[in-house]
């Protein structure tokens, strides 16, 4: 059968990668972007999801902004581009492998890119959660998107995962979920990427 990209609280990681300060001015849609990904945290931790957070070079480009609400995850510095380091595998091994991932940060093009490469390789399905992630240039974060897909990563957004994760009204943290979408989304200009298609 086909992989359908079905997300699960059971088998899935959080990945929050390199929403540090210095970017905060370069980033397209950079506040709205932090803003997903501080609803994705907070629904991973009622759901109880792991997450995994890195630093690209912190001495130079700062700490993870606390918008985000990252406060007692360990941040992995790299120096690399994927976040798949050392330390993260290590981690992810020690959650039991985990076998799909949802992914936000930046940037598209570079770190979110190399970081769904190396994951997909490993046989891990990538959920890259679109409104959550971008990049310095609106058109290298929309060809990073397509060329992304193109690899075998499926294209979701915020809402959207939060909805999977519960899959209805019953489950026991529906009531707190539900409160993590009591206000839509922000548009981060996606709206371009689909008028192309």
């Amino acid at each position: 059968m086909a992989v359908i990209g079905r997300l699960s609280t059971k088998d899935a990681v959080l990945f929050l990668c390199d929403m540090q300060e210095k970017f905060r001015p370069n980033i397209f849609q950079f506040t709205n972007i932090v803003s997903n990904a501080a609803r994705l945290l907070q629904a991973s931790r009622v759901l109880g999801i792991p997450a995994i957070l890195t630093e690209q070079y912190p001495k130079g480009l700062g700490p993870t902004v606390p918008e985000l609400g990252a406060e007692g995850l360990t941040a992995h510095p790299k120096t690399s581009f994927t976040m798949m380091i050392e330390e993260v595998e290590k981690e992810m091994q020690a959650l039991g492998n985990p076998k799909q991932a949802i992914l936000c940060g930046i940037e598209a093009h570079a770190c979110i890119a190399c970081t769904t490469f190396d994951l997909l390789e490993k046989g891990i399905e990538v959920h890259i959660v679109s409104d959550a992630v971008s990049s310095r240039s609106q058109t290298d974060r929309l060809f990073a998107l397509s060329r992304l897909k193109q690899s075998g990563a499926f294209l979701t957004t915020t809402e959207a995962v939060l909805l999977q994760l519960v899959q209805g009204a019953k489950h026991p943290n529906f009531k707190e979920i539900q409160q993590l979408l009591m206000h839509p989304s922000p548009d981060t200009g996606l709206l371009a990427y689909f008028s192309a298609l």
